[in-house]
């Protein structure tokens, strides 16, 4: 009785280490990031920037963190109805969403857009795209003053499209309206590829576009200004809109966000892959050919910008029509 004891303890044991052991493989399995398939949700249409460069950035994402890149996408709203998705999404670093700046700061300070800049963890800012003011080619606007000559015989009358509403094009828009002392009608699309569908097609008069979206269609757009302190490379002759005597500057800044409570070491995995894809030279000559500006800036140095270009845009959103 008493060695049927001792053999009853010895299986118990037994199988108590080996739940122990299967616990252990498993909770190893689970700390270790990323251990299977990734989505990346692009917020803007296809064929968008946004697209373009997550496209871009897939088949190094699977190289450098072994895990297949799914791309899906969540439209509408100039990114907001994706936006808000990020906010509920389980934080766990398995899907995250391409933000956009200033979009996510101006959106909330305007409406209820479901969700709050504070609530988008970023994990890295890749790429910038300043913009420029172009017209069509065959626009009878030669330059930037005669735009503005019409917009001043004709208020309202001239139309501008930009990539959403309360976005970074939508900004310049009213900017320029404001130092102009004139009035626009300002044409918000759901992201770049319709816009610049609509100002090939002359659907408005002109665009606050991206700088590869003029770079793309160089031969059939005329560009009048840029919002730059300098001369765009691509586009030597267009003044500057400072030239011109307006003090603006415009950029729309890219990048990856998470959720609030998403683990630290999956934010650094994940960051550590944006920023090995962003510091590749091949890939940021390749942007710099199609017009983008390249960064490469970390989570930390992301959070820091978001909150300074936050300040600032505090101050001038009070001026933004609602």
């Amino acid at each position: 009785m008493k060695n049927r004891c001792y053999s009853l303890r010895n299986v118990l044991a037994i199988a108590f280490l080996c739940v122990a052991m299967l616990w252990t493989a498993s909770a190893s399995a689970e700390d270790k990031f990323p251990s299977k398939q990734l989505t990346y949700v692009v917020t803007f249409d296809p064929g968008g920037q946004s697209d373009r460069e997550a496209r871009r950035q897939q088949k190094y994402l699977h190289q450098i963190l072994g895990q297949q890149i799914v791309v899906d996408y969540v439209v509408g709203g100039g990114g907001a109805v994706g936006w808000k998705e990020l906010t509920r999404t389980k934080p766990d670093g398995y899907t995250f969403y391409t933000i956009n700046t200033p979009h996510i700061i101006l959106q909330p300070m305007q409406q209820n857009v479901g969700y709050k800049t504070e609530q988008i963890v970023p994990v890295a800012m890749f790429q910038s795209t300043p913009l420029g003011l172009a017209v069509n080619a065959d626009s009878p606007f030669k330059t930037i003053d005669d735009l503005l000559a019409a917009a001043k015989k004709d208020p309202g009358g001239v139309t501008i499209g930009g990539s959403a509403a309360f976005s970074g094009h939508h900004m310049a828009t009213l900017r320029l309206e404001k130092l102009a002392g004139l009035n626009f009608s300002y044409v918000p699309f759901t992201g770049s590829a319709p816009q610049m569908t609509a100002i090939l097609g002359n659907h408005v008069d002109a665009v606050f576009a991206n700088s590869d979206d003029l770079v793309r269609f160089k031969d059939k757009l005329r560009v009048l200004a840029f919002s730059t302190e300098q001369r765009f490379p691509h586009f030597p002759d267009a003044p500057t809109l400072k030239e011109k005597g307006f003090d603006m500057v415009d950029s729309i800044d890219r990048g990856v966000g998470v959720p609030v409570n998403t683990p630290a070491q999956a934010i650094a995995t994940l960051e550590k892959a944006f920023l090995e894809i962003a510091n590749n030279p091949d890939i940021q000559k390749e942007m710099r050919d199609q017009g983008f500006v390249p960064l490469s800036m970390g989570h930390e140095a992301s959070v820091a910008y978001i909150k300074k270009v936050t300040a600032e845009y505090t101050e001038l959103a009070k001026s933004i029509k609602k």
